[in-house]
């Protein structure tokens, strides 16, 4: 069985080319006015029209339940995340030149969920561009041009943070200043994933060393999320960032998937590894839709970076929002979402290792709360089945759950709903993957 890496954007994704004609006038406007930058879910894709908590409605009427979508991370259409953003908007929303206590109590009670030498906090408004400035700072205050990643990493898609992001290219490949380093997965490294996965990042080092660039930093998502969600086991993570620190170079935790309490452990992924950034960056999931991201420093790396070069955004940290951003935490604390993630997500782990012990095409369950990665495979030789999962993906949906791919053949389904899930609609999708698995040949 052969097996051909795919890219994130091609994962269940309409393609218009294999269209002889387009029917539905929506997705035909769809296609004339975006072309080939437009990316959409299925084959057939969906007209969404409305959504609350994990549910979301299309135009015929039919309601999916949504376990892929993370960006609505207390659930679609909050009405507390609504009311705040509206309320400001009607207020007042400047640019960031201006005082506004809205945006700097949120930046206040942001910080009081991080390391406290993370002390600065730059707005912007989306994950990508906080990874392309964190870069940016990092190869500043190091003097060096190298970086690590994962092999599957995505971090954005501004010109610079695609160059990191190998899960992005289709036909390209990572510049030489970026070298990748297998996913800490078993397969890679065998049990001992923290010895593994730093020996990998050494010889990463020496490499781009020897290219002459140097280690600017190590930027992984502490979920690993593109490279099919490896989570375990907790504290692997900290040697490798030791490695890298002590040979010059920083620590940047995309927490772009992981942070917000999604792992239920901890507010930040990061905290499961017993580590410290140097830089923390963060997006989608911080405004519940709204578009707010933002990097989070140590103060010397910052000052440094803003000694030659200014860094200012329109758009980041406006008092709507930070609104939209507090909202979140407020709802995130008062209605126990972490504490959620953390029961639901054990939960659904449990039930979905026990049906891998008697199906032999899922193979390792992997995640921490509510992400969590199930591979999905060929029974007889054990080798990923990208087809297998996007057949398991398209009659989901038939089943009304909405679910995505990920990893390096995008034969690991990625669940990740909204962190307001409750035990009924756990148990509504545990059994639309039996029944689904139940009715393709094993």
């Amino acid at each position: 069985m052969t097996n051909n890496k795919r890219g994130i954007l091609d994962m269940n994704a309409f393609d218009a080319r294999q269209q002889e004609s387009i029917s539905n006038p929506l997705l035909k406007r769809r296609t004339e006015n975006i072309g080939a930058a437009s990316v959409l879910f299925y084959k057939q894709p969906i007209e969404m029209v409305s959504a609350s908590g994990c549910w979301m409605t299309d135009a015929a009427g039919i309601r999916y339940l949504d376990f892929y979508n993370n960006v609505p991370s207390v659930g679609h259409c909050h009405p507390r995340v609504s009311a705040a953003i509206a309320e400001q908007l009607a207020t007042l929303n400047t640019n960031s030149r201006y005082l506004s206590d809205v945006t700097e109590s949120y930046l206040e009670k942001l910080k009081s969920t991080l390391p406290s030498a993370l002390k600065n906090v730059v707005m912007t408004c989306s994950g990508s561009e906080a990874n392309d400035l964190a870069m940016r700072i990092a190869k500043t205050n190091t003097g060096a041009q190298g970086f690590i990643v994962t092999s599957t990493a995505y971090h954005g898609n501004t010109e610079y943070v695609t160059q990191v992001s190998p899960s992005a290219f289709k036909n390209a490949t990572c510049p030489d200043y970026v070298v990748t380093v297998p996913a800490p997965s078993s397969a890679a490294f065998g049990q001992d994933i923290a010895t593994g996965f730093n020996q990998a990042v050494t010889a990463a080092i020496a490499l781009l060393k020897t290219r002459g660039y140097g280690i600017a930093a190590l930027l992984c998502d502490s979920i690993f999320s593109s490279d099919g969600v490896f989570s375990g086991p907790a504290g692997f993570l900290k040697p490798a960032v030791e490695t890298v620190q002590q040979a010059g170079g920083l620590y940047i935790a995309d927490e772009v998937q992981p942070g917000f309490g999604r792992t239920g452990d901890c507010f930040w992924g990061f905290q499961r590894h017993n580590v410290v950034p140097d830089m923390v960056t963060m997006g989608k999931p911080m405004g519940n839709g709204y578009p707010v991201a933002a990097l989070v420093v140590k103060p010397h790396l910052l000052a440094s970076f803003c000694h030659d070069v200014g860094y200012f955004n329109t758009f980041g940290g406006t008092p709507a929002a930070a609104a939209a951003a507090m909202a979140v935490m407020q709802v995130i604390e008062q209605e126990g979402l972490q504490e959620n993630a953390k029961k639901i997500g054990a939960y659904l782990k449990q039930q979905l290792t026990q049906l891998s012990e008697t199906d032999p095409r899922i193979g390792e369950v992997r995640g921490a709360g509510l992400f969590i990665g199930l591979d999905l495979c060929d029974p007889i030789t054990a080798e990923p089945s990208a087809s297998l999962a996007t057949q398991v993906i398209n009659q989901l949906r038939d089943e009304r759950i909405l679910i995505g791919a990920a990893g390096p053949y995008g034969h690991t389904l990625k669940i990740r709903p909204p962190l307001c899930l409750n035990l009924e609609e756990t148990d509504y999708f545990i059994e639309a993957i039996k029944k689904v698995l139940g009715r393709l040949p094993s």
